[in-house]
């Protein structure tokens, strides 16, 4: 499984959610029809913690069947 933030980003856009705006080396995106925001942090090339990629994966609301 792939748990880098470029991967994480595709599947909130993918999910209809659009980016917001940067905050530092964070990024905010908001879902207009949830009216729900996310933020995903973005720090270089590592991966993201397999339990923080899954938590923010459930903040958004996407199921782990929805993922590519």
């Amino acid at each position: 499984m792939n748990y880098s933030a470029k991967y994480l980003i595709s599947v909130l856009e993918k999910n209809g959610y659009l980016y917001r705006r940067p905050n530092g080396s964070h990024q905010l995106f908001y879902h207009p029809g949830k009216n729900k925001s996310v933020i995903g942090p973005v720090h270089g090339k590592k991966d993201l913690p397999k339990g923080t990629f899954y938590s923010i994966m459930k903040q958004a609301g996407v199921d782990k069947s929805d993922l590519f």
